[in-house]
C-alpha cells in the first residue's frame, strides 16, 4: 500500500508541541518565596530486613538419582538343639523371725541373807475380747545385816487379779488385789543406856495390810475420754486404819480445730490411830479435795502450748475448816531445728498425803503419823531437749518451787519418855510439815548405740530453804544414776545400774538429857553413797533363761536412814521359765 503526503497533518503536529514547550518554560520562571517548614517527627532511620541465606539452601541438583528397593531374603535351615532355659526364680529377703510372745512366765531367785524372789504372771484369754490376769509378787529376806541388835528380816507380798475388755468403741478394766508386808524397826541408835536384856524385850516388827479394788475405762469415740478410780483399805499390826478413795474423769471437746480437755477430780481419804503420836496428840483425819481442771491445746507447726487452770475445793470436817485453791497449769513448748526442742512451764496441784504413801516411801515411820495434804503453790521450769547425733539425746531443765505443808521424814525421839513403845527409841520416823522451796537443775543424756545397747545418765542438783524448820529433813541434794542395757549375743544379755545420793540432814532429840527437862537437839548428817548393781542373763531357748544379780557390789555399809544400815554384798541367781496354757 503506497503512503500519501499530508502537509496538514505536519502543520498540526509542530504546533501542539512548541505549545507544550512554551508553557513549561513560562511555569519554570515563576518567582520562589520564603516558607516555613516544621518538623513533626525526628528523622529516625532503620534497617529493613534483608533478605537472609536459608540455613538449608534448596536443591537443584540437575541430576536426581532414585533410590532402588533392595528385595532380599533369608534361607532358613532348622538346627536340632537340646538347650532348654532356665525358668526365673523371685529373690526371697530373710526375715527376721519375731520373738515369740508368751501369756505367762514365772521366776523364782534365792540368795545369801536368805533373799527370795518370785513372781508369777498369767494372762488368760476369756475370748477375743476379754481377758483374765493373775500377779503374784514376792519379795523377802531373813535379815542378817552385820551390828544390827534387833531383828531385820523382811517380806513383801502383793496379789493382783485383773479382768479387761476391748471392743471397738471402748475398752475397759477392773482388778481387786491385796498386800502385806513386814519390816522391823532395827535401827536402834548407840545408847548404851539399854542394856542387853531391854533390847531383847523391845518387839521392832510392824505389819502393813492393804486391800484394794477399782477399775478403768476408755472411749474412742466420745467426748467422754476417759475415767479411772481407786478404793484402798489400809492398816497396820496397831490397829491403824485408813481408806482413800481417788477417782479422775476426763473430757475431750473440739472446738474450732482447738482441743479443749478438762479433768474432774475427787481425792477422799479417812483415817484413824488406835495409836497416839509419841507426843501424846490425836491424829484422826478426813479430807475431802475435788477439782476441776481445764485447758486449751494450741498447735501451731513447731510450737505447742497447753493453756490450763486448777481449781481445788478441800474439805476438814475434823478441823471444820474448808479452803479453795486456784493453780496455773501453763506448759509449751518450741522445736527450733532438729537438734533443738525449748520448753517451760508453770504448774501447780494440791496433792493429799496418806499414810499407804508415807510407809510405801520409809516403811520405818510410826503410827500416829499427822496426815495433812500438801500444796504446790507453783513450780516452774524451763529446758531445753533434742539430739546431739542420731544415736544422743539430751535433756537439760532447771526449775524453782514453792510449796506449802511439804512432808519431811524426821527421826523419832530417843529417851525414857518414848521408850514405851516398841518404836520409841529414836528407831523410827515421824512426819513434820514445813514450807519449803525448792531451786534444782537437771540434766540427762541417753545413748542409743544400736538395738542391741542403751545407756542412759541423768543427774539433779537440789537446793532447798525451809520456813520453821532447821532443814529440809532427809532429802538428798543431790541425785544422780546410770542404767545401761546390752544385748550381748541373740541369748547372752547383761545390764547394770549405780545409784548416787548426796549428803542429808536428820534430827536427833534426846528426852530429859537437859537438868532443866528441856530436850537436847542434835543435827545428824548421813554421808553421801554409792549404790552398784548388775545383772547377767542366758537365754536358753524361747521359753526358759537364767540370770544372776548383784546389789550393792561396792559393799558399802551406807545408811538410807538415819541408823538404818542397808545389806552388804547381795547376789541372787535364778531362772524364769514363760509358757502357755
Amino acid at each position: 500500500m503506497l503512503n500519501t503526503f499530508n502537509p496538514l497533518a505536519i502543520i498540526k503536529r509542530n504546533l501542539v508541541l512548541g505549545l507544550f514547550l512554551i508553557s513549561g518554560v513560562l511555569f519554570a520562571q515563576d518567582p520562589i518565596g520564603s516558607e516555613t517548614v516544621t518538623v513533626v517527627k525526628p528523622y529516625s532511620p532503620s534497617v529493613r530486613d534483608a533478605s537472609k541465606i536459608r540455613e538449608t539452601p534448596t536443591r537443584a541438583d540437575s541430576v536426581n538419582t532414585a533410590k532402588k528397593p533392595v528385595q532380599y531374603s533369608i534361607f532358613s535351615v532348622p538346627v536340632a538343639s537340646t538347650f532348654t532355659p532356665a525358668k526365673g526364680r523371685a529373690t526371697t529377703v530373710e526375715r527376721e523371725r519375731p520373738p515369740k510372745v508368751f501369756d505367762n512366765y514365772a521366776t523364782l531367785g534365792f540368795g545369801n541373807y536368805s533373799n527370795v524372789l518370785a513372781e508369777f504372771y498369767s494372762n488368760l484369754e476369756v475370748n477375743r475380747t476379754d481377758n483374765f490376769g493373775i500377779f503374784l509378787n514376792h519379795n523377802s529376806s531373813q535379815g542378817g545385816i552385820e551390828g544390827v541388835r534387833l531383828d531385820d528380816h523382811f517380806y513383801d507380798t502383793e496379789l493382783n487379779l485383773s479382768y479387761t475388755r476391748r471392743d471397738r468403741e471402748l475398752s475397759w478394766k477392773t482388778e481387786v488385789g491385796g498386800q502385806h508386808q513386814l519390816f522391823n524397826w532395827y535401827g536402834l541408835p548407840e545408847n548404851p543406856a539399854l542394856s542387853n536384856d531391854q533390847v531383847m524385850d523391845i518387839d521392832p516388827t510392824q505389819n502393813y495390810f492393804s486391800v484394794y479394788a477399782g477399775g478403768e475405762i476408755d472411749l474412742y469415740d466420745s467426748f467422754f475420754d476417759k475415767a479411772k478410780a481407786k478404793f484402798r483399805h489400809s492398816g497396820d499390826s496397831y490397829g491403824s486404819s485408813e481408806n482413800h478413795f481417788d477417782a479422775k474423769g476426763t473430757f475431750e471437746v473440739n472446738i474450732a480445730g482447738e482441743l479443749i480437755t478438762s479433768d474432774i477430780t475427787a481425792d477422799i481419804v479417812n483415817g484413824q490411830f488406835e495409836e497416839a503420836a509419841l507426843d501424846g496428840t490425836a491424829q484422826d483425819y478426813t479430807f475431802m479435795n475435788f477439782g476441776f481442771s481445764p485447758s486449751l491445746l494450741v498447735l501451731r507447726d513447731d510450737l505447742t502450748l497447753n493453756l490450763g487452770i486448777g481449781l481445788f475445793f478441800s474439805l476438814d470436817p475434823e478441823n471444820s475448816d474448808n479452803n479453795f485453791y486456784l493453780y496455773p497449769q501453763i506448759t509449751g513448748s518450741y522445736r527450733l531445728s532438729d537438734l533443738l526442742t525449748a520448753y517451760a512451764g508453770i504448774e501447780g496441784d494440791l496433792e493429799q498425803n496418806t499414810y499407804y504413801d508415807f510407809y510405801q516411801k520409809n516403811p520405818y515411820v510410826s503410827p500416829g503419823l499427822a496426815i495433812q495434804p500438801t500444796e504446790t503453790e507453783y513450780d516452774a521450769y524451763v529446758g531445753a531437749k533434742g539430739r546431739l547425733t542420731t544415736f544422743l539425746g539430751y535433756n537439760a531443765r532447771a526449775g524453782y518451787a514453792s510449796q506449802f505443808n511439804k512432808a519431811l521424814f524426821r527421826r523419832n525421839p530417843t529417851g525414857p519418855l518414848a521408850s514405851i513403845e516398841n518404836y520409841g527409841y529414836g528407831n523410827s520416823f515421824q512426819v513434820v510439815y514445813d514450807d519449803v522451796n525448792t531451786f534444782s537443775f537437771f540434766g540427762e543424756l541417753n545413748v542409743d548405740v544400736n538395738r542391741n545397747f542403751h545407756l542412759s545418765l541423768n543427774a539433779e542438783y537440789l537446793g532447798y530453804s525451809t520456813d520453821e524448820e532447821a532443814e529440809a529433813w532427809n532429802l538428798p541434794n543431790v541425785k544422780a544414776s546410770l542404767n545401761a542395757d546390752y544385748q550381748i549375743t541373740e541369748k547372752w544379755y547383761a545390764g547394770g545400774n549405780i545409784f548416787f545420793r548426796g549428803e542429808r540432814q536428820d534430827l536427833a532429840i534426846i528426852d530429859n538429857t537437859q537438868v532443866d527437862g528441856s530436850l537436847l537437839e542434835e543435827i545428824v548428817t548421813l554421808d553421801a553413797y554409792f549404790d552398784l548393781n548388775a545383772h547377767l542373763g542366758y537365754r536358753f531357748n524361747e521359753q526358759l533363761s537364767a540370770f544372776v544379780r548383784g546389789n550393792n557390789l561396792l559393799n558399802n555399809d551406807y545408811e538410807r536412814w538415819t541408823n538404818f544400815q542397808v545389806q552388804g554384798l547381795q547376789v541372787l541367781a535364778g531362772a524364769t521359765y514363760k509358757f502357755d496354757f
